[in-house]
């Protein structure tokens, strides 16, 4: 089977299960909406303000939809019993994962770049005077940077579905990773150095004006890029080596 066939049908897929749906809009809306909630009115009379790290604070919340969205496109399968019929028309488990993989990473990746252009560009008018404009530096970067977040955060989130097999086996991991757990290291000055490695704080440099600590916009959204790869081969490893 060619893997455009894959991809159709992993599309079908998703755009026929209301759950995936809805947790792709979640990613707009949620996002998109606190960014206006929390950018409307404020004054930027913070030392350490950020116009634009601020516009992506329903980020935060939004991301669940990308690992919602991850988790249920490939567990869901399993939890089903679907992952049979797919396996007997696709009997290539790489190329069936990788149409997964590539489906879901780029609905995701879509999503977050109109969820991230939406976001700074209509944070910064409610701004006003404490925002910056469109062409100041940093701004598009940070709007891409978003779409790459999610696209990658999907992935990563397939990858763990892979290996686990299910959606509420995922989820219970992956919620309090990305809930408590990140910002948590991230904001404690024992863990703080070891805290900017995890997904999502390595990541979410990319949505700084100026990033914070060692790593740079694109060296942490290459560190997230590692942590998605490492989730996929060890789901890829899953699917292999394991009976359906």
């Amino acid at each position: 089977m060619l893997f455009t066939a894959v991809l159709r049908s992993e599309w079908t897929k998703i755009r026929s299960l209301r759950s995936l749906s809805y947790s792709l809009a979640a990613v707009l809306v949620v996002t998109v909406a606190i960014a206006c909630f929390v950018c409307g009115g404020y004054d930027g009379s913070e030392a350490d303000f950020d116009p634009v790290f601020r516009a992506y604070f329903g980020l935060n919340i939004g991301q669940f939809g990308a690992i919602v969205c991850g988790a249920l496109a490939v567990a869901g399968e399993w939890s089903s019993g679907s992952i049979r019929v797919s396996l007997a028309a696709v009997p290539r488990r790489g190329l069936l994962y990788a149409g997964k993989l590539v489906t879901v990473g780029g609905l995701a990746l879509a999503v977050g770049l109109v969820a991230g252009f939406a976001s700074v560009i209509g944070g910064q008018a409610l701004l006003g005077e404490a925002g910056v404009s469109a062409e100041s530096p940093g701004v598009v970067r940070s709007a891409v940077g978003c779409g790459l977040y999610f696209g990658l955060l999907a992935v990563f989130s397939a990858g763990v579905a892979a290996l686990l097999r299910s959606p509420v086996g995922t989820l219970s991991l992956l919620v309090p990773l990305f809930l408590s757990l990140g910002p948590l290291f991230g904001s404690l000055d024992a863990t703080r150095k070891v805290g900017q490695f995890l997904p999502d704080r390595a990541g979410q440099q990319m949505l700084h004006l100026v990033p914070e600590g060692a790593l740079g916009a694109w060296a942490g959204i290459a560190v997230m890029a590692g942590w998605a790869a490492l989730a996929a081969a060890a789901g890829l490893w899953s699917l292999l080596r394991r009976d359906a």
